[in-house]
Parts: structure tokens; C-alpha cells; sequence
């Protein structure tokens, strides 16, 4: 089930939103790597990650999907965001350097047409990073975060549908490790758990951030799609009617 786009503003502000917005956009930046002069496109609900590329970047905009909703960023200057079909976007053929997906893939019922539209509009060598969540992590089990609705993805379901799809994947990093608590002690100590679950392993990891980097001729080609057809009424010509003359 997709959520509410006001759902997830509302989880952003709440102050695990803040928490868990800090530690996924750490390891974003960290496969980002430098955007100066790249279109960087933002599906699903990727806004709370993307201000890093406003200024370097050389335009950015961000696909929201219709069942979701959509909401007006950033709040500074014009808004940046598009309400679309994530299946149809409307964007010429490799037109896209960075992909960035957050709350997108989970959520999406065709995934392999998903990928298929994203080969399209990703520029040659051009990159996709994809936030979700882990299967057998906490967070995917928590109906209280946009975390936990939808399908998560273990490491090797989500390395396959990148491979399937003709994306090679260059590195999966795992954050958000502490448990979903809105617990003032557990948010404070949210650094100190971090650092402890790399320690441990992906055991108690809560989401997989990929990155993958485009190959040059895809895997499987893009289903074809059925015309539709719009039944117009015949209409045929009518004569002007005459009005009858004002009595007297």
C-alpha cells in the first residue's frame, strides 16, 4: 500500500524522521560522490535527500506518483516537483545522470516495468541510487515509518532485479539500525547504535541503499503498449435555427 504523501511529510518532521533522514542521506552522499553539472531525478519520495544537488547540479526534479500525492519543494524558489505515472515518465531517452528512488521501488506492483522505464530515461553510464527496505529488518516491519509499507527487498532480491534489468550494481550499504522508536534515550543514541550494528553485521539493518550504474544495452525490452482508443460521438452538421419573430 502506498502512503499518503502527508503521512510521510508528517513522519519527516517528527523527530525519528529527522533521525532517519540524517543517517540514510550520510550513505546517499556518500554513493552520490560529486553532481556538479548532472540531471539528477528524485522518484517517488526522495525530497528530504535531494537539496544536496540543488546548487551543483545542473537541473533537478523530482517524479512523485500519482497514487501517492505529491507536495511542493523546496520551499525557496519554484517547485521542482511533477505528479506522473512512475511507469511513464515524461522525459526523453537518456536524459537522466543520477537517479535518486526513495519510498519508490517497495511500492511499485510492475517492478520489471519500473526498471525498464528507468534504462530508458538513464543516460549512458548514467547512475541509480534506490533507498529500500531491508526484508528482514525492523523497520520493515514497523507500520508507524513509510519504511514499513509495501514489499522490502532482501540484498540478493534487490541485486537481481538491478541485474535483470540491465544495472550493474557497484555497492549496497545498510543504515538505520536503531529501532523504530520515537523513545527520546533511543534517538540520542542513535549514532552509538550505527556504529554498533556495522560492528554486528546487516543483521539489524533497517534499510539497503544501492547503487548501480547503467549498462548499454538492456536486458529485457520494454513490453509493448496497447493503443487506446477514445470513441468520439458522430456528430453530424446542424442548421442554424431559426427564431421566430418577436410577436407584436
Amino acid at each position: 500500500m502506498t502512503p499518503d504523501v502527508a503521512r510521510v511529510i508528517q513522519f519527516y518532521k517528527s523527530p525519528l524522521g529527522k533521525v532517519a533522514r540524517a543517517l540514510v542521506r550520510e550513505e546517499v552522499l556518500r554513493l552520490a560522490g560529486d553532481v556538479r553539472g548532472l540531471r539528477v531525478m528524485g522518484l517517488g519520495f526522495a525530497t528530504p535527500y535531494l537539496r544536496f544537488a540543488l546548487e551543483p547540479a545542473e537541473r533537478v526534479i523530482a517524479f512523485m506518483p500519482q497514487r501517492q500525492g505529491s507536495s511542493a519543494w523546496p520551499r525557496e524558489g519554484p517547485s521542482r516537483t511533477v505528479l506522473c505515472d512512475p511507469l511513464e515518465l515524461p522525459l526523453t531517452d537518456a536524459g537522466v545522470d543520477l537517479t535518486l528512488a526513495v519510498h519508490a521501488f517497495e511500492h511499485i506492483a510492475d517492478g520489471e516495468e519500473l526498471m525498464r522505464e528507468l534504462w530508458r530515461v538513464t543516460a549512458p553510464t548514467g547512475r541509480l541510487i534506490a533507498v529500500v527496505p531491508r526484508r528482514s529488518g525492523f523497520w520493515a516491519a514497523s507500520e508507524g515509518t513509510p519504511f514499513g509499507a509495501g514489499n522490502p527487498f532482501s540484498r540478493g532480491q534487490i541485486e537481481k532485479l538491478l541485474r535483470d534489468h540491465s544495472f550493474t550494481p557497484q555497492n549496497i550499504r545498510e543504515a538505520l539500525f536503531l529501532l523504530p522508536s520515537q523513545r527520546r534515550l533511543m534517538l540520542k543514541s542513535a549514532r552509538f547504535f550505527e556504529r554498533a550494528g556495522r560492528l554486528f553485521g546487516p543483521t539489524f539493518a533497517g534499510v539497503l541503499v544501492v547503487s548501480a550504474r547503467k549498462e548499454l544495452f538492456p536486458a529485457v525490452p520494454r513490453r509493448k503498449r496497447l493503443e487506446h482508443y477514445v470513441r468520439v460521438p458522430g456528430l453530424a452538421p446542424q442548421a442554424a435555427m431559426e427564431l421566430p419573430p418577436p410577436a407584436r
